[in-house]
């Protein structure tokens, strides 16, 4: 069909687009044929089921597949699940850790399991939805970020770091999501917001966050 020829050529290349987005265009059979045609034909190639892409182009290494996140951000449109990226990769994202996991790790509602892309696998592992507070949002890295640091490293210059990367709304949702911290972490932010009260309470010492 046409319309999904044209879905794919209208959007950036190397962008994963789920076969559920294109549903639209006819019955599950017909988007499905169209599908191996474009693939026989080498005008896309498939990222994993149920996930196709228009492939880049590189001169160097030919054609390059798409990014983890954003296979998994399809994958997650095509199932209707909520996705969000490991803590670990979160807090290297904002700079608070120089630590990532061998291969990419994404939480999600769905089930444990694994999609190979390419010669890379990446894990989906499953989470309960607190885990997924305002996921796919910069305020939802930045909470991932914060749990996977956990109470022993998260203190207000962490916090402090955190305000500075976001964006003020961001941190605003951020702040305002004490329904999906941990008890440890909400009181992290309140004595970021009230330093009297922190330096009652710890001294006048003050730690430099130190990256892990």
């Amino acid at each position: 069909m046409m319309a999904i020829r044209e879905e794919f050529e209208q959007a950036p290349a190397g962008t994963p687009i789920p076969t559920s987005r294109l549903l639209r265009h006819g019955p599950r059979a017909a988007v499905d044929q169209a599908l191996s045609r474009l693939v026989r034909n080498g005008l896309i190639k498939r990222a994993t089921r149920g996930v196709y892409y228009r492939p880049k182009i590189s001169r160097l290494v030919g054609p390059v597949p798409p990014e983890p996140e954003a296979v998994v951000e399809a994958l997650a449109e095509g199932r209707a699940e909520s996705i969000a990226i490991h803590g670990a990769e979160a807090a290297r994202q904002l700079g608070l850790s120089t630590q990532a996991p061998l291969s990419p790790v994404f939480l999600t509602s769905g089930s444990n399991r694994t999609v190979k892309l390419g010669e890379l696998t990446l894990r989906l592992k499953h989470v309960q939805p607190r885990e997924l507070a305002l996921a796919g949002r910069p305020a939802g890295t930045a909470l991932s970020a914060l749990r996977y640091l956990g109470p022993s490293k998260v203190n207000s210059q962490v916090i402090e770091r955190i305000h500075s990367a976001l964006p003020a709304e961001e941190f605003r949702v951020l702040r305002d999501e004490t329904g999906a911290m941990p008890a440890w972490l909400s009181d992290a932010f309140f004595h970021f917001e009230n330093p009297v009260e922190e330096r009652t309470r710890a001294g006048s010492h003050i730690e430099e966050p130190v990256l892990v």
